[in-house]
C-alpha cells in the first residue's frame, strides 16, 4: 500500500491558544511581553508607581553590547540600554488587553486610559534589527507620545522598581543626542573605545489632514546598534531608512517578517493533553529563536531581555549547555549554529585559557566569560568537555562530517587533552584525578574534591567519544592508545548508599541544586543500560532531590529527564508541574537575576518524555505519564539523523513514521513491540508486510538516506492515511501565561 500523513495542523489556530494574554497591565520584567530577533530584543511592561502609571516601558536590549570592567580577570559584561517609553496623557486603566501572538511574533494591545484609548501593535523585524511600534490613539490621546531615554536617563522611580543588584557593573555612561535629517539619535559611552548607538524615526500622516475626532496614528521604527563611531551611526540611519515607506512595500516588509516564523514553528510539532505544558513548550520555542540565530551570538544567561543581575554573561558549568539543549530534538539546529560558530571563531582563545605549558595539546574554559570566550581554567576543568557535548549532539543529530571533522573532533581532543595532563597514578592501580569543583556543589564554601563525578563522567564520555570519532573517520590518533588506557584504569564513580557521591570522600551531605554528581546518567548517559545501574541511578535521584535545602528551577529539569531515561513518565511529570510553581508569568525565570537556561531546559524534559535517543537506539514515547494517554509529535529529530513522527492513542502507540536523513542503522524501541497480538505492519517505499520484531523487543531498520517508514497497527492496515493532528485542549486552560492572576475563575458562567 502507499502510505502518507495528512497533516492537520492548522497552525495560526493551533498557535493562537498558546499565545500570551494580558488582562491586567504587566508591571515588572517578570511579567513583560517579550519581543527578539536573536539579537534585539525589547520587554514590554509598566509600572505600580502613581507618577509613572501613565507610561508602557519597552526595555531594549542588545545581545552584543558589553562594557569592559576594571580589573585583568573582569570580562567585559552586558550593559542596559536605555528603552523606549510610550507616555500617554492619562493612566493605564481597566479591562487592559493584550496579546503576544506566537504565530506573528507581534504584540498587540488596547489600552485604555483615564483620557481616552490607545492601540498599539509591536515587534521586532525577523531579519532586520529593527523594531517596530504602531501607535493608534483616539482624540482623548493624541498628545500621546513615544520617546527614548539612554539608561542615564531613565527615571529613578523605574530603575528602583527594576531592583538594583549591587554585583551589577553599570559604567560611567556619557549621552549625546542627534540628529541625521528625519532620524534621531542616541550615542552613549562607555569609556575604552565602547558604547553604542540608538536611532528612531516615527512617521504618520501629516496632522492637518487629520479631521477632529479622527484617529492619531504614528509608526516608531527603532534600531541598536553595537558601536558609536560615524560608520556605526552611518548604519543604524541607512537600517531605518531601508524600512520601505509604501503601503505596498510596508506590507511586503512586514509579510517577510511572518513568513520567517511561519516557517519556523512548523520545523517539529507536539501536542499533549496538558495544556499548560504544551503552552510552555511552545513559548519556549518562540523564545529560542527570539534569543539566537545561526549567525548570531550564543546564549547567554538572559537573551536579549537585560535587566538586574548577578549574572551579565556566558556561564559554561551548566547555562550555556542546557541553554541549547531543545534544539536538537526540536529539529532546529540551524539556531545551534551560533554555539557552533562561537566556538570555531574562538579556537585560540580556549587554547589560551589553559596554562602554557599545556597548549600545545589542550583547551579549556572557565566558568563565565564575554562572548570572546576568555575565561582562564580553574577549578572547572570540564566545562568545555560538556560544551563539545552539545556539540556531539549537534552532529550526531545534523550527520555533518564536516562539522565532525574540522570542530568537534579537534576541539574534543584538546579538551580531554587537558585531563589527560591531570591524571595521576594512584596505588591502587586506578588512574585519578585531583580536587576539583563539582559545579555548584558548597559553592560559597568552595568544596573541592578528588575524583569528581562531574570531571570523570566527562572524562570517561570524551574518550569513549573519541575512539569512536577516530574510527568513523578513518584517523590514526597518536592518542588512541591513551584513551583506551583511561577507560581501562580509570578509578570507578565513587558510590556510597545513597547513590553516586559528590566525590571520593565526599557523600552528599547538605542540598545540591546542580545534577553536576549525575552527569554520567544525564546528559552524558553513559550510565544506565543494565537494571543495577538504573537502580543505582533512582536511588541517587531520590536522595539528592529529598534534600531539599539548595533546589533551583533547573534542578527540576535536570530531575525530569532522568526521571524519563530510567521510564518514569509519572515521576518527570511531577517535576515538571514542580518547575511550574517557580516559572515567572511570562514563562522567564529568575533567581538572584534571570537565567535562561532553565525554562528551554523544561522543553528538554518534554522532548525526553516523547522521544529519547542515544547509542543507535530511537525511544519513543518512553516515559509518557498515564494523565497522557493521547500524544502526538511529528518531524522531532534524533541521533543519526532522522525524523520521527508518531501518534500514541488511548494510552498505547498507534503508528509511527521515520525518515532517515544519512541513511544510518536505525533500532527502534516502542511498546508496540509488546502488543504483536494486534499484529504490526511496516511500509516502506508502499511495500507493507508484518514487522519484524527483535528478540529484545526493538525493530531494525536498513533504510537509506531519503527513505521512510510507517510502523503501524493492524487497524491500519490498508488505510492510506495518517493523521497528525492536535490534542484537544483542556477546557478553560489556555493562553495561562501572560498576566500574574493568582486566581482562576473555573466553571464561573460569563
Amino acid at each position: 500500500m502507499t502510505t502518507r500523513i495528512e497533516n492537520a495542523i492548522d497552525w495560526p489556530m493551533f498557535m493562537s491558544r498558546h499565545d500570551m494574554l494580558w488582562t491586567t497591565r504587566p508591571i515588572s520584567w517578570d511579567e513583560g511581553a517579550f519581543l527578539g530577533n536573536g539579537m534585539l530584543g525589547a520587554m514590554i511592561y509598566s509600572e505600580e508607581h502613581r507618577d509613572k502609571r501613565n507610561v508602557l516601558r519597552f526595555v531594549l536590549g542588545r545581545s552584543d553590547i558589553t562594557a569592559s570592567r576594571p580589573g585583568e580577570q573582569a570580562f567585559p559584561v552586558r550593559v542596559p540600554i536605555g528603552e523606549l517609553a510610550l507616555e500617554l496623557e492619562g493612566w493605564i486603566y481597566q479591562p487592559y488587553e493584550m496579546r503576544l501572538e506566537l504565530w506573528n511574533a507581534e504584540l498587540r494591545a488596547i489600552i485604555p486610559t483615564t483620557k481616552g484609548e490607545v492601540r498599539i501593535r509591536a515587534f521586532v523585524h525577523a531579519l532586520a534589527p529593527v523594531l517596530v511600534l504602531e501607535l493608534d490613539a483616539d482624540e482623548g490621546e493624541r498628545d500621546a507620545k513615544l520617546k527614548w531615554y539612554a539608561y542615564p536617563e531613565v527615571d529613578p522611580i523605574l530603575k528602583n522598581a527594576d531592583g538594583i543588584n549591587l554585583n551589577q557593573y553599570i559604567p560611567e555612561t556619557t549621552v549625546q543626542h542627534l540628529e541625521s535629517g528625519e532620524v534621531s539619535i542616541g550615542v552613549q559611552e562607555y569609556g575604552c573605545g565602547e558604547g553604542c548607538t540608538t536611532a528612531w524615526l516615527t512617521r504618520g500622516p501629516d496632522q492637518t489632514e487629520q479631521a477632529p475626532g479622527s484617529r492619531h496614528r504614528q509608526i516608531c521604527i527603532l534600531t541598536v546598534m553595537n558601536g558609536m563611531d560615524d560608520s556605526v551611526r552611518d548604519q543604524a540611519v541607512r537600517e531605518l531608512r531601508a524600512v520601505p515607506n509604501s503601503a505596498s512595500g510596508w506590507e511586503a516588509w512586514i509579510h517577510a517578517h511572518r513568513r520567517w516564523w511561519h516557517h519556523y514553528y512548523p520545523e517539529s510539532f507536539i501536542s499533549i493533553p496538558d495544556t499548560q505544558l504544551e503552552s510552555f513548550y511552545w513559548i519556549q520555542m518562540y523564545k529560542l529563536a527570539s534569543a539566537t540565530r545561526a549567525d548570531s551570538f550564543p546564549i547567554d544567561n538572559q537573551g536579549p531581555w537585560l535587566t538586574s543581575t548577578p549574572w551579565p554573561g556566558l556561564w559554561f558549568n551548566m547555562n550555556v549547555q542546557m541553554s541549547y539543549s531543545p534544539i536538537y530534538t526540536a529539529n532546529r539546529l540551524h539556531l545551534g549554529m551560533s554555539l557552533i560558530r562561537s566556538l570555531q571563531g574562538q579556537q585560540n582563545q580556549l587554547i589560551r585559557n589553559v596554562p602554557e605549558a599545556y597548549r600545545a595539546d589542550s583547551a579549556g574554559v572557565g566558568r563565565s566569560s564575554s562572548y570572546d570566550l576568555d575565561s582562564p581554567v580553574t577549578d572547572e576543568v570540564g566545562n568545555l568537555t560538556w560544551v563539545m557535548h552539545n556539540c556531539w549532539r549537534h552532529y550526531r543529530y545534523a550527520m555533518d562530517d564536516q562539522m565532525l571533522r574540522s570542530l568537534v573532533y579537534p576541539l574534543l581532543r584538546r579538551s580531554i587533552g587537558l585531563y589527560l595532563h591531570l591524571l595521576e597514578e594512584g596505588q591502587d592501580g586506578h588512574l585519578h584525578l585531583p580536587p576539583t569543583v563539582s559545579p555548584e556543589y558548597g559553592s560559597f564554601k568552595q568544596v573541592k574534591t578528588a575524583d569528581s563525578h562531574y570531571d570523570l563522567a566527562l572524562l570517561r564520555w570524551g574518550c569513549e567519544t573519541l575512539i569512536r570519532m577516530a574510527d568513523q573517520l578513518g584517523v590514526h590518533d597518536p592518542l588512541h592508545g591513551r584513551w583506551r588506557e583511561v577507560l581501562e584504569r580509570l578509578v570507578p564513580f565513587p558510590v556510597d548508599s545513597s547513590g553516586y557521591m559528590i566525590g571520593e570522600g565526599q557523600r552528599m551531605e547538605f542540598g545540591h541544586r546542580h545534577f553536576s554528581h549525575l552527569l554520567a546518567a544525564f546528559p552524558l548517559h553513559i550510565v544506565g543500560d543494565t537494571e543495577e545501574e538504573k537502580a543505582l541511578i533512582l536511588r541517587s535521584l531520590r536522595h539528592w532531590i529529598g534534600l531539599e535545602g539548595d533546589l533551583r528551577g533547573f534542578s527540576f529539569t535536570g530531575a525530569a529527564s532522568i526521571s524519563a531515561k530510567l521510564g518514569l513518565g509519572d515521576e518527570a511529570l511531577a517535576y515538571l508541574r514542580s518547575l511550574m510553581h517557580l516559572i515567572k508569568p511570562n514563562t522567564m525565570y529568575k533567581e538572584a537575576g534571570p537565567v535562561i537556561e532553565t525554562p528551554l531546559a523544561g522543553a528538554e524534559s518534554i522532548h525526553d518524555m516523547l522521544l529519547q535517543s542515544r547509542r543507535e537506539r530511537i525511544y519513543v514515547f518512553p516515559a509518557v505519564p498515564k494523565e497522557w494517554p493521547e500524544s502526538v509529535f511529528h518531524h522531532l529529530r534524533t541521533e543519526g539523523g532522522f525524523l520521527v513522527s508518531a501518534v500514541r492513542e488511548e494510552g498505547r502507540t498507534a503508528w509511527i513514521h521515520i525518515c532517515s536523513l544519512a541513511g544510518e542503522p536505525c533500532r527502534i524501541v516502542t511498546d508496540m513491540s509488546t502488543s504483536a497480538e494486534d499484529g504490526l505492519f511496516i511500509d516502506i517505499g508502499g511495500i507493507s508486510r508484518k514487522c519484524p520484531i527483535q528478540a529484545d523487543g526493538t525493530i531494525d531498520l536498513a533504510l537509506k538516506p531519503g527513505e521512510e517508514a510507517y510502523i503501524y497497527r493492524a487497524r491500519w492496515s490498508g488505510s492510506t492515511r495518517f493523521h497528525i493532528s492536535p490534542v484537544p485542549a483542556e477546557k478553560g486552560k489556555c493562553n495561562l501565561f501572560g498576566s500574574r492572576k493568582p486566581w482562576r475563575l473555573y466553571g464561573i458562567p460569563h
